[in-house]
Parts: C-alpha cells; structure tokens; sequence
C-alpha cells in the first residue's frame, strides 16, 4: 500500500501527515513520529494531546470521515445488498444466521479497509505508515503474540467476577453470536476465520484510523481512547453487558499499545489470537 514518489504529499490545511521518519525515543512521548516536523497541528501534550487551531470545516470532514468508517453506514449498506438477495440475517427460530454473519462480517472488512486507505490517500497520507509504523513489524508482532495468554487469563477472570458479583450485567438468553456457532469442525473454523479477520484485523485497522483522527481534529490522544473504547465496548451490547464492559477495556488497552507504539500489528496479533482462543474456548466447552 506504499506510495514511492519522491514529492511530496499535498497536506490539508490543520491536517497531521504521515511521515516517514524514525519514531521519536520512546523516553521522550511529547514528540510524535507520525508527525512531519514543519507540517504539525500544534499538540499540548499536558492537555492530553488535544490539537488546537482546526478550522471548524476541516473538523467536520474528520467527523464525517469517523462516522463513515464507524461501521455503522457499511454495515447497513452490505445489509440491504444482502437482504436485496434474500439472505435474512435472522433464522425461522429467531436466532441469527451463521451464513449472513459471516457474508456481512468479511464484505465489510474488505470494504472498510478499502475506504480508510482512500480517505488516507485523499489527504496524502500512507496506510502503511499509519497501520505499519516505523518499528520492526516481526518484533511488534512476537509483542501481541506473548499478550495473548496474559489476556485471555484475565478476561475469564473478570467473566467469571462478574457472573458471581453482578450476575444481572448477563443476558438471561445467553450470547446470541455463541449460540449461533455450528458443531461442524468445518463451520467452527470458518467462524475462527471471521473472528481474526473481521475482529482482529478489520477492528484494530480501524481502531488506529479512528484514533487518528480524532488525535488529529476531534479532541486529542485522551478523548480518542476513551470515547473509542466506549464505542467498542457498546458494539458488543448483543452479547449482554458483561461483554459491553470486557470488549470496551479490552479495546482501551489496545488502543494504548498503539498510542505508545505507533503500530497496528501488535493489536492486530493480540486481538486475533484472544479472538480466536475465544472460539476454540466456545467450541469445546460451550458457554
């Protein structure tokens, strides 16, 4: 997805570029690597990196651009394609269709990856610099691979706290995505598939668009974290709220990896994996 030219890129007015240097020291997190030095939105790292000077139209084509990669209009589009064929997303038994979730979950994944490499492009930045980073993709990937366990140990604990503290946090018709895993080996691993692509790739690409994004135009560093882990949290609310407050601080500690590290590929690693884990989890022992 890299662009070699040697001139260049055009930058939007209050706009961050991408660029190709080498990440600032990581004792010094007031500097910024993806920052061009004489290009830079004025950040005051003391008030939580919040950009100062945007001018009110450049911040409304931000937040046009977060709400079109927010899911949600991709989503409802592929939706009705799909529903225009006659696929149904719900099951004569009211519980959701295998074969719609897994037609929606990969179209919008190559469809929201497609649209956020445009819109960087549009504004002369590069994918890669933004999901790559300048450090060791092997290195950051053997990173989100020793999360893993570490991760997957602590959500069942905080399940397992909430069943026993605050059992009515649980949906009492218990998850709907769980329930609607086939037993065929086949189908489990078809779904295993769905959950890295769509979940850990798709979400953790889109984690770091939307982030910067809003670091650049929207509210800084700490707004962005939090309100995005907010959202990821909420996008599980069918999963019952138990999964609402796991999936929203397992998304905050992710999107802090990538604010320190500048990388997507350790998130994509560590949330594919626990996704995946997840899977295997269910298919063996159930809910």
């Amino acid at each position: 997805m890299s662009d070699d030219s040697a001139a260049s890129p055009p930058v939007t007015p209050g706009a961050r570029p991408l660029a190709d240097s080498t990440p600032a020291p990581d004792d010094d997190p007031g500097l910024d690597p993806t920052l061009a030095p004489a290009q830079a939105v004025a950040l005051d790292s003391a008030d939580g990196g919040r950009p100062h000077g945007i001018p009110l139209g450049a911040r409304l084509a931000a937040l046009v651009e977060v709400v079109l990669c927010s899911s949600i209009p991709t989503q409802v589009a592929i939706t009705l394609a799909l529903s225009a064929f006659g696929w149904r997303p719900i099951e004569e038994d009211g519980g959701l269709s295998f074969r719609f979730v897994v037609a929606l979950s990969l179209a919008d994944t190559a469809l929201l990856i497609g649209l956020m490499a445009a819109l960087l492009r549009a504004r002369g930045e590069r994918p890669s610099s933004l999901w790559l980073g300048a450090r060791p993709p092997g290195r950051e990937a053997m990173l989100g691979l020793l999360s893993i366990p570490g991760i997957f140990v602590v959500v069942v604990l905080l399940l397992n706290a909430l069943r026993v503290l605050a059992p009515g946090l649980r949906s009492p018709d218990g998850n709907p995505l769980e329930q609607m895993l086939p037993g065929e080996a086949g189908s489990v691993a078809l779904f295993g598939l769905v959950v890295i692509l769509a979940g850990g790739v798709r979400e953790e690409l889109q984690r770091a668009f939307l982030l910067h994004r809003v670091e650049q135009y929207l509210g800084g560093t700490t707004v962005g974290v939090l309100v995005l882990s907010v959202a990821f949290g909420l996008g599980h609310f069918v999963q019952g709220w138990h999964a609402v407050l796991t999936t929203g601080l397992l998304g905050m500690a992710w999107a802090i990896v990538y604010v320190r590290r500048r990388s997507s590929v350790g998130p994509v690693v560590s949330h594919a994996g626990f996704n995946a884990l997840e899977v295997l989890r269910v298919s063996l022992m159930g809910q």
